[in-house]
């Protein structure tokens, strides 16, 4: 085992790969009998790759910004933070960042021991560009309430909890409804099974449920938090002892 520190710089991607500006940093080459290589690639706003496909395919993994994916004969899809796409051997796809936000991701590509390249098409045209939505709208949650409530007033709570660190076995007096921001935590209701929550993921808390777990992990977790409350409420997280 060695530990390989990122570099402190990285190098623009080849002209005739990308449309616009983007950079790429090498974060793993192959080694030994592993052909995996690991890039970390960021587009500046507008900027993405010519249609391409590789031999063996590759795996996206976005981690800053909000980008979009397209393969042959499907529809662009939005990318966000947190998001995994697998492109599979040989399928032409593009990618790149919106045309009003960065975008940046992992790229991990098995390199094919004949050394066969990764091969390269047309830049993506103004037609198929166009064809990227504009805005889109993804519901992420519906939560039935399980009773009638009264509710005049929402409060919206930017929450952090710093690594390995945990509120404990608690519950609240109402709803809560989150959506993870940054860095990850392990989420588990009593008497139901663990699960990590990661940017992008939903939660919710029904109220006065045993909330069992929500572990920071080693690299903290930020959340938006959601609480719904009533006429002189004020939401609240109870403690229980263990």
């Amino acid at each position: 085992m060695h530990v390989r520190h990122v570099p402190s710089t990285s190098t623009p991607a080849p002209a005739d790969a990308v449309t616009g500006s983007a950079w790429i940093t090498s974060l793993a080459v192959p080694e030994g009998a592993s052909r995996t290589r690991v890039d970390r690639v960021q587009f500046a706003p507008g900027a993405r790759t010519r249609w391409h496909r590789h031999p063996l395919g590759q795996v996206l993994v976005v981690t800053e910004g909000t980008g979009y994916v397209q393969r042959h004969g499907g529809p662009a899809q939005l990318i966000r933070p947190g998001d995994t796409v697998r492109v599979d051997a040989g399928e032409w796809h593009w990618h790149g960042a919106t045309d009003t936000t960065s975008m940046t991701h992992l790229a991990i590509e098995e390199l094919p021991a004949d050394g066969t390249p990764t091969e390269l098409g047309d830049p993506v045209g103004d037609a198929e560009a166009a064809a990227v939505p504009a805005a889109t709208r993804t519901l992420v949650l519906e939560q039935p309430l399980p009773a009638p409530r009264v509710i005049d007033h929402f409060e919206a709570r930017r929450i952090t909890i710093a690594p390995h660190h945990s509120p404990g076995l608690h519950v609240h007096n109402g709803p809560v409804f989150g959506s993870i921001e940054t860095g990850s935590a392990v989420y588990a209701i009593e008497g139901e099974p663990e699960s990590v929550l990661t940017p992008g993921d939903v939660f919710y808390e029904p109220e006065s449920t045993r909330i069992a777990r929500f572990d920071a992990q080693e690299d903290g977790v930020t959340f938006l938090a959601w609480f719904p409350a009533g006429p002189g409420e004020t939401p609240q997280l109870i403690p229980l002892d263990n």
